[in-house]
C-alpha cells in the first residue's frame, strides 16, 4: 500500500511565494516557527525550491564530507517530486533550527543517521511539491486533477498536453497545501535505490568546490595557535618578541587554549608560531604515560565494574562450568588524522559572528560559539563548507573557539588552521579501552555465560572538554558509547553479563568513526572466534548456528562466507578470518585472507563484505562507503597508535601515524543484501568487522592469537 500522510492533522510544511516566482517547501520542526515564517526574508529556509527556468534546488542541511550526502538527500526529494535528475543542483543550507537533524535533535551530521532520520522528511517534502504542481497544472488547463500525471519534470495530462515544473512554479506556490500525500513504494521507484551520479564530483574535479582550507575574505588573517604538549596545561610565561620580528606578523595573542600567532597567511604565521618563546606549566599529568594508563585500567578490569546489562544469573552458571574460557583484549587511543588540516574563519563583531568552515554540527557550533562570543544564538552565521574528512573530528568545537577568541581579540577576520602536526598532538582521540571476558561452555562448546567487563574514558562525561559535553549524560553510571557493541551480544547466551568502568586519564576523547562499535566488536568477534576454536568449531558454523534468532545477523554472514569461498581452498600460507556486527541500524560481515611472512609481516590481500543496510538509496555510495571503512579500520588494526611519555603525545603526522598506503590494499568486495527493512547507516558499520576478521585470520594462518593493537607478531 502507498504511504498516506494527512498534512491537515500533523502540519507537517508551509509554503511560500518567492520573490522571483517559484515553489519553495520546508517542514515546520518544533522550535523552527521563527525560521518557517521568515520565509520570504530568508531564501534558503526551506528544502526544495523550483524556479521559472526550470531549476530544482535542494537544500541540504547536512554536512558533505565525501559520503555522498548531498547526492544521497536529493535523490529522497527528487524521487517523490518526480523530477529529472539531470536538472537537480543541491546547496548547502546556513545553520538554523529548521535543519535540525530528527535522530539528534540539532542540526549535525553523524551516527550514519543523514539518510536514515531523513528518509521519509525529504521524500515528503518532494511529494508535496509534486502534488501542488499538479494542482496548479489542472487549475492552468480546468481539468481534473485525476488525469494529470508528474514525471521527469513535468505534470502530463491525459490528452498529452504538458508544463515544466518551471513553467508552473509560480502558480503551484499559491497552491493550498495538499490534504494527503501519498508516498510511493520501493517497487515504483526510479531514482531511488539505483546508481546516481554524485552531485558534489563536478566542482571538486573543476575546482569550484570550497573547503574549509579555501576560504578567503577581505582583511582575512590567518593564525596558528601554540597549545601545551601536555593535555590541560596552561600558559607559565611567553615572549613574542621574535615571533613579531618574523615576517607577516601582525599580532601575538594569548587565547583560552594558548597563544595565537596570527599573520598575513598560514605560513607565516606558523613560523611566528615556531619563533614565539613559551613556558608552559604542565600540571598534574606531566608524568602521563601509556604504560601507566594501561596498567591502570589492567588493574580496574580485575575488579568489579557497574552493571550495564544483565541477563540470567551469570556468576553462578560461569562458578559450575565445566568448561570455562577468559580472555582480556586492549586497544589504543586513535587519532583521526583527517586529510584537510583542522580549521576555521571567524570575523566577530559588537553583535554579531560569522563563521565559515567545515563542521559537522553547525547547530551546535552556533549555540557554543555564542556563548564564546556573548551574543544570541541568532546572531551567528555559519556558513558550512565541504568537509576534507570528518570521522567525529569535525563535530567538535575547538578549532572553531580558537578562530572566535582571535578574531575577537584582533579585530578583523581570521582563519585558524591546525597544522596536522598539532592536532595528531592536540588530544581529541578515540578512548583507549581494556576489556575481560568470561564465558562457560556446555559439552557442545554453546556458550551457557558470557561475562564482559571493559575499562576506558568516557565520551559522554568528558569533564575535560566542558563545551562538547554539553548535553551528553551517562545513564544509571554507564557510557552508552562506551558499550555499545557489548550490550547487543547477538549469540545465543542464556547467561549474560556487561560491565563497564570509568577511568578518566586527562586526555580529551571524542567521536571517531564507528564510536564504541570500532573497539568492541573487536572485543567481541575475537573472543567468539576463541569459542570457537575452544569448542573444535569451525568459525563461520559455530557463529551461524549461535545465531539462530537473529536472521539478518545470520543473512550478512551467509552472504560473505558464500562470496569469500569459505572452506575452498588457498594458496600456501593464506588463511581466512571472519567477523560479523550491528550497527547503526545495519548489519556487515566480512572475511579477510591474509598471509603471515617469515619477517612477521601481515599482509592482507583480499577482503569480502556483505551488508544489510535496508532499502538502499545509492548503491554505488554504499560500496564507496564499506570501502571507505574498511581501509580506515584496516589503517587503525595495523598501525594506528597514539602514545604518550611524560604526558607528550608521541606521534606527529602520517611517517609516525600511517595509514594504508595504495600498494597495502587489500581486494575488497562488497555485496548489498537486498531488503525491505528500513533503511540503516552506510558511513561507520563497514569499519567495526575488519580489524577482527584480520585478527581471526591470522590465528588460522599462524595458530597465534593477537588481542591487542595495533597488530604486531613479535
Amino acid at each position: 500500500m502507498e504511504t498516506t500522510i494527512n498534512t491537515s492533522r500533523r502540519n507537517f510544511l508551509k509554503t511560500s511565494a518567492l520573490a522571483g516566482g517559484g515553489l519553495m517547501i520546508g517542514f515546520v520542526i518544533p522550535g523552527a516557527s521563527r525560521f518557517a515564517q521568515a520565509a520570504v526574508d530568508f531564501k534558503p529556509n526551506a528544502f526544495l525550491r523550483i524556479t521559472a527556468d526550470n531549476q530544482v534546488t535542494v537544500i541540504c542541511g547536512l554536512s558533505e564530507m565525501g559520503q555522498g550526502v548531498h547526492t544521497a538527500i536529493p535523490m529522497l526529494i527528487a524521487e517523490e517530486l518526480e523530477a529529472d535528475w539531470s536538472k537537480i543542483k543541491v546547496e548547502q543550507s546556513p545553520a538554523d533550527p529548521a535543519f535540525a537533524n530528527p535522530f539528534l535533535g540539532f542540526q549535525a551530521t553523524g551516527g550514519s543517521s543523514s539518510v536514515r532520520a531523513n528518509w521519509e522528511p525529504m521524500r515528503k517534502a518532494g511529494a508535496a511539491a509534486r502534488e501542488m504542481l499538479i494542482a496548479a497544472a489542472a487549475d492552468t488547463w480546468s481539468a481534473n486533477k485525476a488525469d494529470c500525471h508528474a514525471e521527469k519534470g513535468m505534470v502530463v495530462h491525459k490528452s498529452g498536453k504538458k508544463l515544466s515544473y518551471g513553467q508552473l512554479a509560480a502558480k503551484a506556490a499559491t497552491q493550498p497545501l495538499p490534504a494527503n500525500i501519498r508516498l510511493k513504494e520501493p517497487k515504483d521507484f526510479k531514482i531511488v535505490g539505483k546508481g546516481a551520479k554524485r552531485l558534489d564530483t563536478p566542482p571538486k574535479l573543476n575546482g569550484s568546490a570550497v573547503f574549509g582550507m579555501d576560504v578567503r575574505l577581505p582583511g582575512m588573517l590567518t593564525a596558528v595557535v601554540a597549545r601545551s604538549p601536555v593535555a590541560g596545561g596552561k600558559v607559565a610565561s611567553f615572549n613574542a618578541d621574535k615571533a613579531k620580528a618574523m615576517p607577516g606578523v601582525k599580532h601575538v595573542v594569548q587565547i583560552g587554549s594558548g597563544v595565537a600567532v596570527v599573520a598575513d597567511g598560514y605560513w607565516n604565521a606558523k613560523k611566528g608560531r615556531d619563533a614565539l618563546e613559551i613556558k608552559w606549566d604542565d600540571g598534574a599529568a606531566a608524568s602521563l604515560s601509556s604504560e601507566g594508563i594501561r596498567n591502570t585500567f589492567g588493574d580496574l578490569v580485575e575488579k568489579a565494574g557497574t552493571v550495564a546489562l544483565t541477563q540470567g544469573d551469570t556468576n553462578t552458571a560461569l562458578a559450575g562450568a565445566a568448561k570455562k574460557l577468559e580472555a582480556v583484549y586492549e586497544v589504543p587511543y586513535l587519532a583521526h588524522a583527517c586529510m584537510e588540516p583542522m580549521n576555521f574563519t571567524a570575523s566577530v563583531k559588537p553583535d554579531s559572528v560569522e563563521l565559515w568552515g567545515s563542521t559537522q554540527s553547525p547547530g551546535l557550533l552556533q549555540l557554543v560559539l555564542s556563548q564564546v562570543a556573548g551574543v544570541k544564538p541568532e546572531q551567528v552565521k555559519v556558513t558550512t563548507t565541504l568537509l576534507g574528512g570528518g570521522f567525529g573530528r569535525r563535530f567538535a568545537f575547538d578549532f572553531a573557539i580558537d578562530a572566535v577568541l582571535t578574531s575577537k581579540a584582533v579585530g578583523a577576520p581570521v582563519h585558524v588552521v591546525f597544522p596536522r602536526e598539532d592536532d595528531i598532538k592536540g588530544h581529541y582521540y578515540r578512548p583507549a579501552s581494556v576489556a575481560k571476558f568470561q564465558a562457560a561452555l556446555d559439552a557442545a562448546g554453546n556458550p551457557v555465560a558470557t561475562r564482559i567487563h571493559a575499562v576506558g574514558s568516557s565520551i559522554a562525561d568528558a569533564g575535560h572538554m566542558p563545551y562538547e559535553a554539553n548535553g551528553l549524560k551517562l545513564l544509571k553510571g554507564v557510557d552508552g558509547f562506551a558499550v555499545e557493541g557489548l550490550t547487543e551480544w547477538p549469540y545465543a547466551t542464556p547467561n549474560l553479563q556487561v560491565e563497564w568502568t570509568k577511568n578518566e586519564p586527562p586526555i580529551g576523547v571524542w567521536f571517531w568513526r564507528s564510536v564504541g562499535h570500532s573497539q568492541n566488536i573487536f572485543f567481541v568477534e575475537g573472543f567468539v572466534d576463541e569459542m570457537a576454536v575452544a569448542a573444535g568449531k569451525d568459525p563461520y558454523e559455530y557463529r551461524r548456528a549461535l545465531l539462530g534468532q537473529n536472521p539478518r545477523y545470520k543473512g550478512v554472514l551467509e552472504l560473505a562466507a558464500e562470496k569469500a569461498g569459505w572452506g575452498k581452498p588457498l594458496p600456501a600460507g593464506h588463511a581466512r578470518g571472519i567477523a560479523v556486527a550491528q550497527s547503526f541500524g545495519s548489519y556487515t560481515a566480512e572475511v579477510a585472507e591474509v598471509s603471515v611472512g617469515k619477517d612477521g609481516k601481515v599482509k592482507i590481500h583480499r577482503m569480502v563484505c556483505a551488508v544489510d543496510c535496508g532499502l538502499t538509496v545509492n548503491p554505488d555510495i554504499i560500496k564507496r562507503q564499506m570501502e571507505s571503512s574498511i581501509v580506515f579500520g584496516l589503517s587503525a588494526a595495523l598501525f594506528g597508535e597514539i602514545t604518550l611519555k611524560d604526558g607528550k603525545v608521541q606521534q606527529s603526522n602520517f611517517h609516525d601515524y600511517p595509514v594504508l598506503r595504495m600498494n597495502e590494499m587489500p581486494k575488497v568486495e562488497v555485496h548489498i543484501v537486498a531488503s525491505t527493512e528500513a533503511p540503516g547507516g552506510v558511513g561507520e558499520p563497514g569499519l567495526p568487522p575488519a580489524a577482527p576478521a584480520v585478527v581471526n585470520a591470522i590465528y588460522a594462518a599462524t595458530g597465534k592469537r593477537l588481542r591487542k593493537l595495533p597488530l604486531r607478531m613479535a
